[in-house]
């Protein structure tokens, strides 16, 4: 099936089996190797993207799910060879240990700035229920996106 997708502002068009999902055509088609695999369940949330957008996760979505819409990847946040500001708050506050987890908690965080602009820290740690992190134990991931949260 022929898609045409724009993909952090630039337009696409491939053909893709329909049960291409759209992680794997992040990954393997555009190359956009910042969005994980982690779990193919949903469960993890390390290949959280921005669909029209919202933060969803791509390995459960077919990228022909995806035809006409746009999507923001990891690789699309930062502007002008300018960090965004939670990539600069996840540097700054150490939020990441091995770093698989970062792209999706980024995804994740930069749709709840983007609603609620100065969440407490009750609301961020509910918003990160769908991200799983095996090495930090969510502390300073929590103050990079405090952090964040004060730059925007």
């Amino acid at each position: 099936m022929k898609i045409n997708v724009k993909v952090n502002g630039t337009a696409h068009s491939h053909d893709v089996e329909p049960r291409t999902l759209l992680v794997h055509y992040l990954r393997d088609t555009l190359r956009l190797t910042g969005t994980h695999v982690g779990c193919d369940t949903s469960g993890c949330g390390a290949c959280t993207i921005h669909l029209d957008g919202k933060a969803v996760k791509s390995c459960t979505l077919l990228a022909v799910q995806a035809d006409g819409c746009e999507v923001t990847t990891i690789e699309g946040l930062a502007t002008n060879g300018n960090l965004h500001p939670l990539q600069e708050g996840f540097h700054q506050e150490h939020g990441l240990q091995c770093g698989f987890c970062t792209p999706g908690m980024i995804m994740t965080a930069a749709d709840l700035l983007k609603h609620n602009p100065k969440p407490s820290e009750a609301e961020i740690r509910h918003a990160l229920e769908g991200n799983i992190c095996r090495c930090t134990g969510y502390h300073n991931i929590v103050k990079s996106i405090q952090y964040a949260s004060e730059k925007m």
